[in-house]
């Protein structure tokens, strides 16, 4: 699996006709003959390969006048591993598109958030995607509003609205277009001929590739969880979102096949941006058997990968809310990280309604962070003068943490405040800011793992082994990490 996977025909080809879903998102197959694109693991019969041409993304295959199947909905499956794994142009513009960037702001918004030119941002998509930014956040509207039109009984004016679209005429004709079904006709084909739904929350079901082990992933976040901000209930994980728009409350609970997501939003144009953020905090997106196959070259590594496959990097909805509780849990054990950062929320966190109790509040934004008299944080004075630093770099501007920031960039700047080291550095890369490579050698529980597997267990003479790791080093750490006793590693009870 490769960029331009969509020019390797035969390999394509192969693909359907076994109807592998380990490549959904990769590419999409679009048929001369219907005028229909599907997804590679389509359930339909294939067709012929002769009727067969491949697009790079759903955007293309809309832009080339193709619908989307109504049996494998390929709007819908799960996004290119490529996003994730790269930081170069392409990625991180796809990564702020998926963000909501283009509705807000506008192409010279995005733009301006990647420091090219609108003219250069639209000629790296083209050339790689098929499609410019309009496209491709045209195509992230229609699935929002397909979403919003099948689960919620919102009338078609606040749907329209909800997605981004600027009138009803566009969002009727984007609809038909991209489906080949008015909205009504859509909301019609609903079991029970009318979406279920609770005012305000929106039942969803986020879909990813096998395999996925969901112990460390939800063990992480349940473990680390910060009073008031996040909790672990009847088997999911609740936690508060700021979004563009307002606030949300998400429950996210691992189901065998997806993703069980309940949101409620203030805002419902929220929606796309909420969505994202769960994908992305969960690794949805991730591609396992590319990390597992690379992972289980090495003899020490394939017994822990063969053991438990599919594991997730635990990441996070907020890139600035992680930086600071990176900083809060330095040198400290997770209770006493979750105690700091409990604090902080009751002292400075803006309030909220939970309708079902628990949640209590937003995590303090890194503005209402810098504002806090140092003398009052019960902590040590070092650590003290870190956070600090960072929030109030976070609030100025000086440094930017987000879904299109530049690893390499991101680690320098990070190295350049008072009291972050290359742990803390490397952590807020891996959780944070997505580098499926980051890797932690200094970390104790590494090491301990290391020396345990008969691995090197020096911080250098472990780098180097891991060099046949990359780029997955991050989900090595997940792997060595799991060895350990730690509530992190289990899903709760």
């Amino acid at each position: 699996m490769q960029t331009g996977m969509h020019l390797d025909r035969e390999h394509c080809v192969s693909a359907v006709r076994s109807k592998d879903a380990r490549f959904d998102g990769w590419f999409f197959t679009a048929v001369l003959t219907t005028r229909i694109y599907c997804r590679p693991s389509c359930p339909a019969v294939p067709p012929k390969a002769e009727n067969m041409t491949f697009l790079p993304s759903a955007a293309a295959c809309q832009q080339a006048g193709f619908r989307a199947c109504k049996r494998c909905r390929p709007d819908t499956s799960p996004g290119s591993p490529e996003w994730n794994q790269r930081a170069d142009l392409v990625a991180r513009a796809m990564r702020l598109i998926a963000d909501g960037v283009v509705d807000r702001e506008g192409v010279p918004g995005l733009a301006a958030r990647l420091g090219y030119s609108s003219r250069q941002v639209e000629r790296q998509l083209l050339a790689e995607l098929g499609a410019g930014p309009l496209a491709l956040a045209r195509a992230q509207r229609a699935q929002t509003a397909r979403l919003l039109v099948e689960t919620t009984p919102l009338p078609m004016a606040e749907v329209a609205f909800a997605a981004g679209f600027s009138s009803i005429r566009a969002f009727n004709d984007t609809v038909r277009e991209v489906f080949a079904l008015s909205p009504s006709e859509l909301r019609a084909r609903v079991p029970g001929n009318r979406p279920a739904s609770t005012p305000g929350t929106l039942a969803l079901r986020l879909p990813f590739r096998a395999p996925l082990n969901p112990d460390n992933l939800f063990g992480h976040l349940a473990a680390t969880a910060v009073p008031g901000v996040e909790e672990w209930r009847d088997g999911a994980y609740r936690r508060t979102l700021r979004l563009p728009y307002g606030h949300g409350i998400v429950a996210l609970t691992p189901r065998p096949d997806h993703i069980a997501c309940r949101l409620t939003l203030g805002d419902p144009r929220d929606l796309t941006v909420a969505i994202s953020r769960c994908r992305r905090m969960l690794d949805l997106d991730a591609d396992p058997v590319a990390v597992d196959e690379r992972l289980r070259a090495d003899p020490l590594l394939a017994p822990l990968v063969d053991r438990a496959p599919g594991r997730r990097v635990p990441r996070t909805v907020d890139e600035a809310e992680f930086a600071v509780r990176a900083v809060l849990g330095q040198q400290v054990s997770t209770a006493a990280a979750r105690t700091h950062a409990a604090r902080l929320v009751i002292a400075h966190g803006k309030p909220l309604d939970d309708p079902e109790g628990g949640l209590t509040h937003l995590f303090p934004s890194p503005e209402a962070l810098a504002a806090v008299d140092p003398e009052t944080l019960a902590m040590p004075r070092t650590r003290r003068a870190t956070l600090t630093s960072l929030v109030r770099q976070l609030a100025d501007g000086t440094l930017h943490l987000g879904v299109e920031s530049d690893w390499a960039e991101a680690r320098a700047r990070l190295r350049g405040l008072p009291g972050f080291g290359p742990w803390t550095a490397d952590v807020v890369a891996m959780r944070a800011l997505g580098d499926p490579d980051a890797f932690l050698p200094t970390d104790l529980g590494i090491r301990r793992a290391a020396r345990e597997l008969g691995l090197p267990a020096t911080p250098a003479a472990l780098t180097a082994r891991a060099e046949s790791w990359r780029p997955w080093r991050a989900y090595a750490v997940q792997y060595l990490w799991a060895t350990d006793g730690h509530p992190i590693n289990f899903l709760p009870a």
